[in-house]
């Protein structure tokens, strides 16, 4: 079963004679005109809505904006901090539309016309694979496992409930959130460090997409409806997403999606650099050349090509990003570069050079230190510079070094993948998957030091 699945719409059950059972109201309201603009209010979230490189992306503001584009709207996004502030915006007439998964409850029920795309979640094992296939099967294999959870969450309970059904045995261990989330348990079962944790579906079919070797089919609780959702008042606007749903370019569009956010491969492949063929690539004349460019040690920008891509020229990533270096498609039109040229390996390493130069002159007058700065512009090509700069207000904040970034930008940058940090009144863009650039600067950082010592400059 998909993580996602569209609900049943309006034009399909009124020729059925039925009613739009997921909305909770007859189908067929009074027809509105649709607004200019389609003001909407979401969260943030990996899957949801977050910041990627600078440019905004997540499935739910992904789908949404197909929606106002095809009906002709300029999209107004608003971010809450919270699903009972998103609520709030709905019920004060705020927003039109909130377009995040909010629970299909009886909490909700007079606040909330359900519409568009609906979510069946359960709870879900989280486990490593044994030759492929998972060592539990039925949740009456739990007794006598230890399992790792978020302490005080939905998913603590739930344990504790289902090891009452079974009678006890199950060994929870209760994780205090301002440590560990979702996201590092589950990387923390992928690297052998816990056996086993509890998530959500859609968050673990989400962080599977980065750690093949998991597996996330055994369900532990009952499904949970959610969708997004209009205000009763206007509930002629819930129809229109649902007829505009039930159309062949609105499915193609979701399934496309899906796909992108929750089945294609997202993690790093870790792979041994040889280091004695006396080289590091094919384009190692081009590194030089525009190396020098930006006054770089051509060796450190072969490290991110090799982190980028593994010299492939051809190189395709979920978000789009293509070629070598890995260029963003909007960053190829900012430096006046056709999206079909990135898959020259010149190419793409002119506009990489560019775009490394104007970050390292915006990240001057943050940190001075030239050698130290480094790590900053190369953490700020993977993920951008937005989230480099909230992190470092996040040092600021809590007596962190922000023009340090071992140990303090990088500490900063992973604690923005936690509500408590990314809804921060400091930060400004919100959630970040911070392991992601953390671990690129180390990696490129740890293969240019070998480069030094094993390649001539």
């Amino acid at each position: 079963m998909n993580t996602r699945t569209i609900i049943a719409f309006a034009a399909a059950t009124l020729a059925l004679g039925g009613t739009l059972a997921s909305c909770g109201r007859s189908a067929g309201h009074r027809a509105e005109p649709l607004p200019d603009t389609l003001r909407v209010a979401t969260l943030y979230s990996p899957t949801t809505y977050f910041i990627y490189r600078d440019e905004p992306m997540g499935y739910d503001y992904s789908l949404v904006s197909d929606f106002a584009q095809a009906k002709g709207m300029v999209l107004d996004l608003r971010v809450a901090r919270s699903m009972g502030e998103a609520v709030a915006m709905l019920d004060s007439g705020t927003v039109d539309l909130l377009a995040c998964d909010v629970p299909v409850t009886s909490q909700y029920r007079d606040r909330v016309v359900p519409c568009g795309p609906e979510l069946l979640t359960t709870q879900v094992l989280v486990q490593p694979r044994v030759k492929g296939q998972p060592a539990i099967t039925d949740v009456t294999q739990l007794p006598g496992k230890d399992v790792y959870v978020e302490a005080g969450s939905k998913y603590e309970q739930r344990m504790h409930h289902l090891n009452d059904e079974l009678g006890g045995g199950i060994r929870i261990h209760a994780i205090e959130a301002d440590s560990l989330i979702g996201e590092d348990l589950i990387e923390m079962v992928s690297k052998g460090e816990i056996p086993l944790t509890v998530v959500s579906r859609d968050i673990a079919r989400l962080n599977a997409t980065y750690y093949r070797d998991l597996d996330v089919g055994l369900e532990l609780s009952f499904p949970q409806k959610a969708a997004w959702g209009v205000a009763p008042q206007r509930a002629w606007l819930a129809d229109s997403v649902n007829t505009w749903m039930a159309t062949a370019d609105a499915r193609r569009d979701n399934s496309d999606l899906l796909k992108r956010y929750f089945e294609l491969s997202k993690g790093r492949t870790f792979e041994r650099f040889d280091f004695s063929k006396g080289y590091i690539s094919s384009y190692d004349n081009l590194f030089k050349t525009y190396a020098e460019r930006i006054g770089w040690d051509w060796r450190l920008l072969a490290a991110q090509g090799w982190a980028e891509s593994r010299f492939r020229p051809n190189a395709r990533s979920w978000v789009g990003a293509r070629g070598l270096m890995q260029i963003m498609p909007r960053t190829a039109r900012g430096y006046k570069t056709p999206v079909s040229a990135l898959n020259n390996p010149e190419t793409s390493i002119n506009v990489a050079t560019q775009l490394l130069r104007d970050l390292d002159r915006q990240l001057q007058s943050y940190v001075p230190n030239d050698r130290e700065r480094l790590k900053f512009v190369v953490g700020s090509y993977n993920v951008g510079i937005a989230h480099v700069l909230d992190a470092m207000r996040l040092c600021e904040k809590y007596g962190m070094d922000p023009q340090v970034w071992d140990g303090n930008v990088a500490q900063a940058l992973l604690m923005k993948s936690k509500p408590e940090y990314y809804n921060d009144p400091v930060v400004r863009y919100g959630y970040c998957r911070g392991s992601e650039p953390v671990g690129y600067v180390r990696e490129i950082m740890a293969f240019y030091d070998t480069a030094k010592r094993e390649i001539q400059a």
